[in-house]
This record gives structure tokens, sequence and C-alpha cells, in this order.
């Protein structure tokens, strides 16, 4: 009898070996997980009309084109904030900036930024309680090694990259972290530049495709694509555009557009957190989206190779509008698209994004949606996506009603905004009328200026005059959708 069962555990050792060095292999099929796997991109600094099937004209992103093609464009989604880590922020957590623990842009001394709560209940430690393998690769800005905002204290089992917003400026950096591990980048010394972090980031994000295509997994890529510096290999997609386009002139206090002159590697005085001087910056902006393009295109290769496409849900977003650091001419590629304004801007092209959702058979193929979402949604979206319980007290509200094209979606009644920069910003979306209030730390009661998306959705004609109940009813909203942060206190110094 012992014998016999002893046969049989061997048989299953075999089985089980034999099945784990089968499943290793990209070109094989994967059975599919009992609940969906899920990709989500965000890239740095992309604005609106940065992308081909968003009517960018100066060069084409056939990957993310094709994706949008197989899935579903979003035409009024929009970002957490209009600068990086407020942004995230409200992606992780599903509340506004008026809600969210972190509200701007702080760094440490060194590296890292302050630190999100402890308490703070990320959607990666929703989806990891719902039996997810987390994974994070690329750019953080939550929080430093080792502090409660570390990323592995919230919820991600595996993260590579950027910690620290400051660092990720370099595209050459000297070292990365490999969760609380850093990890020295040999001929990246200030000096040299021999290994493309971007290139690094993106094979350890399919390696863990690879390594959990057998289970449930949420995959977080935040790109640092193309956020300033403007800096690219020279291999056959630099070659593509090297040539291309007219560069400007070095221009006069590096003014944007122009042949930049920055703090190179290998100056006497090289900052980890400068942009390098760069020759070709339209040149190289266009192969920095081009090689993030690639890299998409590589990740939805690489699900359909495992055979778990059909169980996956992609999404591609961007954090913010389009900077204007390190020589970018947002001018000169219409990143803005047919909005207007840029990063650090509460007008439409500081937080309206491209978002792109493709998940083959439940998402309609080459769908349309002009359903007003934001970050703060994505929480209670993969929360109901997975059967978690959606918590309480967010702001955000699901969208997989639209995702699957069905009746019934919850509208928000209205979406808010603050900026902690530029002496203080406010803006609120309610329903098609758009208010924006600048200078408020001189006067918290600032004029509102007040757009009408549905005929001016380049908010080119303030008729604030004109709707004096709409303004009445926006100031009411700047005033009751937020709560004091003593962390981020929203007053001048």
């Amino acid at each position: 009898m012992r014998k016999c069962n002893f046969t049989l555990v061997l048989i299953y050792v075999l089985i089980f070996l034999g099945c784990k060095q089968h499943g290793e292999k990209t070109d094989e099929k994967l059975p599919a997980t009992s609940k969906p796997n899920i990709v989500y991109i965000l890239a740095d600094d992309l604005g609106y009309g940065d992308l081909s099937i968003y009517g960018q004209k100066r060069f084409r992103t056939p990957n993310i084109d094709k994706l949008a093609k197989q899935g579903l464009l979003f035409t009024q989604h929009y970002s957490g904030s209009t600068v990086c880590a407020p942004s995230r922020s409200a992606l992780m957590t599903g509340m506004h900036t008026g809600h969210t623990p972190i509200r701007g842009n702080k760094s440490n001394a060194e590296e890292g930024q302050f630190p999100i709560k402890e308490e703070a209940l990320t959607v990666a430690e929703v989806l990891k309680q719902a039996g997810y393998a987390t994974g994070a690769f690329g750019k953080w800005g939550l929080g430093f090694i080792g502090t409660e905002g570390d990323p592995n204290k919230q919820g991600f089992d595996q993260f590579y990259g950027y910690n620290c917003q400051g660092q990720a400026h370099r595209y050459y950096p000297t070292h990365l972290w490999d969760n609380d591990q850093k990890v020295v980048l040999d001929g990246n010394d200030t000096k040299n530049t021999v290994l493309y972090a971007p290139d690094l980031i993106h094979r350890k994000a399919l390696d863990f495709i690879k390594s959990n295509a057998g289970r449930p997994f949420f995959l977080y890529v935040p790109s640092v694509i193309p956020h300033a510096e403007l800096i690219v290999p020279k291999d056959s997609i630099w070659e593509t555009f090297e040539n291309t386009f007219e560069e400007k002139p070095w221009g006069e206090n590096n003014s944007s557009g122009s042949r930049w002159k920055g703090n190179d590697y290998g100056s006497d005085d090289y900052h980890p957190k400068g942009y390098a001087s760069q020759e070709k910056p339209r040149a190289t902006f266009a192969a920095m989206v081009s090689r993030l393009d690639r890299q998409i295109g590589e990740i939805v290769q690489l699900l359909d190779q495992l055979g778990i496409a059909e169980n996956t849900l992609v999404i591609f977003t961007s954090d913010n509008g389009p900077h204007m650091e390190g020589g970018a001419d947002p001018d000169f590629f219409n990143s803005s698209g047919i909005v207007r304004g840029r990063k650090r801007d509460l007008y439409e092209g500081g937080i309206r994004v491209p978002m792109i959702a493709k998940w083959h058979g439940t998402i309609e193929p080459n769908r349309k949606t002009h359903h007003i979402s934001a970050f703060w949604d994505i929480l209670p979206t993969l929360a109901e996506l997975v059967g978690a319980e959606i918590p309480e007290n967010i702001d955000g509200i699901s969208m997989i009603l639209t995702l699957k094209n069905t009746n019934g979606q919850q509208k928000h009644k209205h979406l808010y905004w603050e900026f902690h920069e530029q002496n203080g910003k406010q803006a609120v979306r309610l329903n098609d009328w758009k208010g924006v209030r600048l200078n408020v730390y001189d006067n918290p009661d600032a004029p509102i200026e007040l757009y009408d998306l549905s005929k001016d959705v380049k908010e080119l004609h303030n008729v604030a005059g004109e709707h004096p109940e709409i303004v009445s009813e926006m100031e009411a909203l700047m005033k009751s959708s937020r709560t004091d942060n003593p962390d981020f206190p929203f007053t001048g110094n």
C-alpha cells in the first residue's frame, strides 16, 4: 500500500514538473485563470494629441493604434492631477486631489517623495487581497524604500525601477531599485551612458508576465517615457527620425522647442535630477514615443503568445499633459491635440489624457466612448472586476458597464482637481461646464473662469459673466470637494 502511494505521489510530481517546464515556453498557451489579468500602462507626460489614433501627424504609434482598434478609446478621460505624484496618488487610492493623501510633488532631500500613508488603501492592496500577484515596473514616486510609502508596503509583491521622480529625470541613472535592493547599473557612472533604464525595466515587466501567466496578476507599468530628459539609444528607431525634422537653433534661456543646453553626463556639475543637452529634441521625442509604442506592442504580443490575451484587460493612459522641459516642443507636435494647456495647467491640456482599454472577447473592438471618467475610477472598476468589495468613502465610480458596452453606467456629478504649485489652482468639471480658478493662494475667492466644453473644448471663451448661477455652483463645489490635509496645506507660504 505504501509503495502504491509513493508511486502515485511520484507520478503527480513528474506531471507537475512537466507542466511547469511546459508553461515556461512563451510560445505555448497556458490555461486561463478564473479571474482576468490586468495590465495598466501609464506613460509619463504624454499629451492627449501625442498618439496617432488621437490625431498625431508627425509620427505614428501603430501598436497603440492597434490596441484602440481592438478595444475601446476614451475621449473624455482625466488624469488624477497635472503633475506626477498627486496623479499617481489619485490612481492608487480612488480619490481625487481634494481627498487623496498625496496632493503635490514634495521630495526628500536625497531620494524619494513624501510617503503615502500606511492606512491608505491602494488598488494594488485590493487586488492582492483578491489573490492577485502584483508587480510595478517603472516610476513610483509615492514614498522611498523603507518608508510607509514603499511600494512593497502598498500592495506590490515586486517593484523594479525608479523609486524617486527626481532620479527618474535621468534615462541612464547610476542605479535602480529591485524591491529594497539598490541595483547599481554598471557603465552608468554619471559620465558614460551604457544601460538605458526604460529597456531594463521593460524586460523585467515581460519577465513578470511570464512568471505569473498561470495565475491572476496585476501588472502596473508606470513608464518614464516620454518625460524629459530627451535622450534615446542610437538604434534603428532613432535612425528613423534622426534627420526627419528641422530642429531650432540653440535657444536663449533654453526656450521650449530649441536645441537644449542642459546638465550633461560627465560635466563637473552633473546632478542626478538634471536633464542632458539635446541637439535634436524633436527627433528624440518622436523616437522616445515610438520606443514606448514598440514596448507596448511587445507586451501585447507576449500575452498572445502565452494564450492569456482573452483573459487579460490591458489599459493604456498617461499621468498628465505634455511637458516643456529639456527642449521638448509640444507646439510643434500639437501634443495637446484638440484641447489647450500643458502639464501644470488645469485647463484640459493639463489633465485630459488618452485612455485605451482592450480585452479581447469582452470589450467590443473599434469602439469609442465619450463617458466622462478619471483616474480615481480605476480602483472601483478593478475591484468590481475581480469580485472585491469596493471601498467606501472614495470618489471613483466603476466603469465596468462602459467597458462592456452595457446600459446603466453611473455618471459623476462632478470632477474636482486642485494644484499646489504656481500660486494654487482649482478646477471642476460639471457636465459640459468647466470651472477654473487661478491664484488661489493670493485670493481663495478669486474669480472663476467658466467654459462650455460642448462648444469650446479649447477653453478660449470665458462665459462666467453670462452664467452667474453656474459660477455660484462651481464656487460651492470648489469649497465642498476638499478636506484639509496638514501634509499638503492648500495655502501660500
